[in-house]
């Protein structure tokens, strides 16, 4: 999963590795030039010197140290102390290259820019010793880059179905075709492994063949179906499903709405009265990992119609890019809380960030 960005991740961390490696050899030849400059300092104070020249020249040394940052002069005194000082130049061209790759990975562009910043804010000027690995420093700030864009929202989900007054009720909703209705399926199995019972409530009312297709998965899972005939009133539904578990002792109300794209304004209407009539505990957003930035700006497009508390990804397994893992928490203020990752009802997998990261950079 994700191969591909792994690949771009550990070349970032090779490119800077040489760029160092290549400051290193110039900073001790530089090392040499200042001991040569320091004996011929050393000869230079037995000699008589106009002090009005010695201080231009004084005055020179410092202007040039100012004006070239810490300077090659000072890189290689850091160097013959046993250190050695990651600058800007380093990072330039591996930072651009990073940069192409992330977005090559269908990493959105300002979540790119905010990895980058960051990375730029934890490796220049950072002094390591000659012994150290320049890898380890950058795998150190990749993994908090990584991290601090990944983990925004995070919330443990177990813990809020586990808190919450029951039933839980769980809206699922998105575009077409992206496996809503499957991840509704292994979610019931999920919950019901974690000891908690659920009831499937069908509000794609739009959609022939939707009934058909959810009855077959709660058939095999053993699960109670609410449905209504197609046309009728998807919040109506879910109402039923509500008041069928609470008459029931039943913990989770899971429902599917009909996938619809944010311009759609009657569906989302729809959206909006299931809201209102059914207060659902959480709405979560699902599509596909493999739709890359297209699925990261359709998250952000239904969060700003219809405010979502999370997002499912389908079809993990089948994406080496990653870029709408990385990007959709980031974009949308809101988490992503699972990963779809087979066609099995046991192939649902709760994200991790730092598992992720780990991953991605180890």
């Amino acid at each position: 999963m994700f191969d591909g960005l792994k690949e771009k991740l550990d070349r970032f961390r090779s490119d800077v590795e040489e760029s160092a490696d290549a400051d290193t050899e110039a900073d001790s030849e530089a090392e040499a030039e200042v001991d040569a400059e320091s004996e011929a300092d050393a000869e230079a104070d037995t000699d008589t010197v106009e002090p009005a020249a010695a201080a231009a020249d004084e005055t020179a040394d410092e202007s040039d140290d100012e004006s070239d940052g810490p300077g090659r002069l000072q890189r290689a005194k850091a160097f013959a102390t046993g250190k050695v000082v990651l600058e800007e130049e380093d990072l330039e061209d591996p930072l651009w290259n990073l940069e192409m790759a992330l977005l090559e990975s269908d990493v959105e562009m300002g979540v790119a820019e905010a990895i980058l910043d960051q990375i730029r804010s934890n490796l220049i000027g950072e002094t390591k010793s000659q012994m150290a690995s320049t890898g380890d420093l950058v795998e150190d700030a990749l993994r908090d880059a990584l991290l601090d864009v990944i983990s925004v929202g995070q919330f443990d989900f177990e813990e809020r179905i586990a808190e919450a007054d029951k039933p839980v009720t769980i809206v699922f909703t998105g575009v077409n075709g992206v496996g809503k209705t499957t991840t509704i399926a292994k979610m019931a199995k999920y919950l019901e492994e974690r000891g908690y019972s659920s009831v499937l409530a069908n509000g794609d009312t739009y959609r022939a063949g939707a009934n058909e297709q959810i009855r077959e998965h709660a058939d095999a899972l053993g699960k109670r179906l609410i449905a209504h005939e197609q046309g009728g009133d998807p919040a109506a539904v879910i109402y039923d499903g509500v008041e069928y578990a609470e008459a029931n002792d039943v913990d989770v109300v899971l429902g599917d709405t009909a996938g619809r794209l944010h311009t759609s304004s009657d569906l989302m209407a729809q959206l909006e009265k299931i809201d209102r009539v059914v207060a659902p505990d959480l709405t979560l957003f699902v599509d596909e990992a493999v739709a890359g930035q297209d699925a990261v700006e359709r998250a952000k497009q239904f969060n700003d119609a219809a405010e979502i508390d999370g997002a499912v990804l389908t079809k993990a397994d089948a994406d080496s890019q990653g870029g709408a893992a990385i990007s959709v928490a980031y974009v949308t203020g809101k988490p992503v809380l699972f990963l779809g990752t087979g066609q099995g009802y046991d192939d649902l997998d709760r994200f991790d960030p730092e598992e992720l990261v780990d991953d991605l950079v180890g």
